[in-house]
């Protein structure tokens, strides 16, 4: 069984009344484009700008999942990098959405379809940027589907069926990297599919800096620091960092707040910082917390 993806980048048509030239109408509608178009053009700038700050994987996920969400809004990022011919794919995740992004990347690469299907319709609109609405009827043209996994279901659940799809490839037209944003249904436009492509290079940029970093390290930090912490202090962190209260926590984990508030404080302990928000900023700088 196979769930057939419908690529487009048509808007649907749209009713509107003539404005006409000169009238107060016209003058407040030029007013208003103008801003929005100075405020876009000010966030492309910054966020190319917060891409050259990128140097390690949280820098990519603070980056992706905040400001990069002002140009494109998504609830999942899954980057993609093509290794070989035919490529073998290495995933990661990233989403404020999910506490558990990284069970998406691997459910990407488990479904041996899709990854495939997304770089063959990439690579039939010539490299140009492809929305997806996974699960509608394809256009009779196409014969890209993507099979029914769990990676597909976990989009449905998500609520994020439409993806926005575009990457990088070399001189010989073969891709190196793809970025998948799933985004809500009616969230990825034309304008978004532009806006991708405008910050593909950067984007693959900064997430190849976050993998030579990743080899470079020697691992002995995140070692010492995550056998400081139990699996339930881990747990609790991740849960922390998501900004869940000692009450929430309880309530997702069956324990009690009380509970809760004893693994806080020797967590703060081990860690040796004073509050949560210490304690996450030095889980990431040590890298016991991977976002």
């Amino acid at each position: 069984m196979t769930t057939a993806l419908s690529s487009t980048l048509s808007p649907a048509d749209t009713a509107q009344a003539p404005i006409l030239p000169g009238s107060a109408e016209a003058k407040t509608t030029d007013a208003r484009s103008a801003a929005t178009d100075f405020l876009q053009i000010e966030s492309i700038v910054l966020n190319l700008d917060a891409s050259l700050r990128v140097h390690a994987r949280a820098h990519f996920f603070s980056w992706t999942q905040g400001l990069l969400q002002s140009l494109i809004r998504h609830e999942l990022l899954i980057c993609t990098l093509c290794l070989g011919k035919p490529p073998a794919f290495r995933a990661d995740g990233f989403s404020m959405t999910t506490p558990e992004p990284n069970l998406f990347s691997d459910m990407f690469l488990r479904d041996t379809a899709v990854a495939p299907a997304l770089l063959k319709a990439w690579e039939e609109r010539r490299y140009q940027p492809v929305i997806i609405d996974v699960g509608q009827n394809p256009p009779a043209a196409s014969t890209t589907t993507l099979g029914s996994g769990g990676f597909t279901r976990e989009l449905e659940r998500l609520g994020a069926t439409q993806l926005l799809v575009h990457g990088i490839h070399d001189a010989e037209g073969r891709a190196t990297s793809l970025f998948t944003f799933a985004c809500r249904p009616g969230s990825a436009s034309q304008r978004q599919a532009y806006l991708v492509q405008l910050l593909a290079p950067s984007l693959h940029a900064a997430w190849v800096r976050t993998q030579l970093t990743k080899r470079a390290e020697t691992g002995g930090d995140k070692a010492a620091g995550g056998s400081v912490l139990t699996v339930r202090e881990m747990e609790i962190l991740k849960w922390i960092y998501l900004g869940k209260s000692n009450f929430e926590i309880g309530a997702i984990l069956k324990i009690s707040p009380l509970t809760v508030k004893n693994h806080v404080q020797k967590i703060l302990r081990k860690l040796n910082v004073v509050n949560r928000t210490q304690a996450i900023g030095k889980s990431l700088e040590l890298r016991i917390l991977n976002p």
